[in-house]
C-alpha cells in the first residue's frame, strides 16, 4: 500500500492553498474593475454641489456629454472654484484626490475641493495643462 510522503502532503497544501489565494484575487480584481475604471458610472450617486467654504465658491457636478469624456480620467466629475476648474482624480476604492492635494485621499469631490481651499490660502487655482 502506498503511503502519502510529509513533503507530497506539504507540497499539495501549498498547491491547494496558492489556487484558492488566486482565485481570490481573480475574483477581486473583476469585482473592482466591473464598473470601468474612469467611466462615468463613477461619479453615479455623486450629487452636484454649489457651496461657499471660506469665501471662496465650490461647485461640483457630474460630467455629461462632450465634457464626460474628457473628464473620464477625472472620474467622470467636474469641480470649479471660483469658476476655475479644480484637477481631481477618482481611486477607485480609495477616494479622490485633487493636484492640489494629490496624495492625499478624500471621501468625495467636495471633500477634496475644501481641502484644495485650505491649501490654496486664497490663491487662485491654475488650470491644469495635460501634456498630451
Amino acid at each position: 500500500m502506498s503511503r502519502f510522503t510529509r513533503r507530497q502532503v506539504i507540497g499539495a497544501a501549498a498547491g491547494a492553498a496558492a489556487g484558492t489565494a488566486l482565485i481570490g484575487v481573480a475574483t477581486a480584481t473583476a469585482v473592482g474593475s466591473s464598473g470601468g475604471h474612469g467611466s462615468h458610472d463613477v461619479a453615479k450617486g455623486l450629487g452636484s454641489f454649489d457651496e461657499v467654504f471660506q469665501g471662496r465658491r465650490i461647485q461640483g457636478l457630474p460630467a455629461e456629454g462632450h465634457a464626460a469624456k474628457s473628464h473620464a480620467a477625472h472620474g467622470g466629475y467636474r469641480v470649479l472654484i471660483d469658476g476655475r476648474e479644480l484637477h481631481i482624480m477618482k481611486h477607485d476604492k480609495f477616494g479622490w484626490s485633487s493636484a492640489i492635494n494629490h496624495y492625499s485621499r478624500f471621501k468625495t469631490p467636495l471633500d477634496a475641493a475644501r481641502a484644495a481651499v485650505e491649501s490654496l490660502k486664497g490663491a487662485q487655482v491654475v488650470p491644469f495643462m495635460s501634456a498630451v
